[in-house]
């Protein structure tokens, strides 16, 4: 008898595919409006000497993202990772809030319409999301004669 799956098994899933529609989205639209994107790097406080390596860096990095939790077998990696990179950007955010004369924006898109309390918010919430997701797929890794179909 096949035993029905929680809703808890399909929150990795459902996670991977927000990230990458999310690492997508952000890294397409830094790119179109790359030379702003570096500008603004460029004028942040934390990020200036580092500008021209960091408008490259993020953009390649969430696009090497999406492509490990859509397309391998390397999930766990992929979360992992997306979960540092969304703490980094939160952190940045709290220092350049705190610590900062000068804000810049550097996001593009729907997400440079964001407040700053919103943006910290939101990537507090795919924060969360990481976090659930890696601690559903550790559990169900743990369980015997469970394999996990993510």
């Amino acid at each position: 008898m096949k035993s029905s799956k929680s809703i808890y098994q399909y929150i990795p899933k459902i996670a991977c595919i927000l990230f990458s529609i999310l690492f997508i989205y952000a890294g397409t639209s830094k790119l179109l409006d790359f030379q702003n994107f570096k500008t603004q790097l460029g004028q942040s406080p934390i990020l200036t000497a580092y500008a021209e390596y960091v408008s490259w860096g993020i953009p390649s990095i969430e696009f090497i993202l999406a492509g490990l939790l859509l397309f391998t077998k390397q999930i766990l990696l992929g979360l992992y990772a997306s979960y540092a990179l969304m703490v980094m950007f939160t952190a940045y955010i709290i220092i350049i809030l705190n610590f900062s004369d000068y804000i810049p924006c550097s996001c593009g898109g729907v997400l440079e319409s964001l407040g700053w309390t919103e943006h910290l918010i939101f990537n507090s919430g795919f924060v969360v999301l990481a976090i659930l997701s890696i601690l559903i797929l550790k559990r169900d890794s743990l369980k015997p004669n469970t394999i996990s179909n993510v």
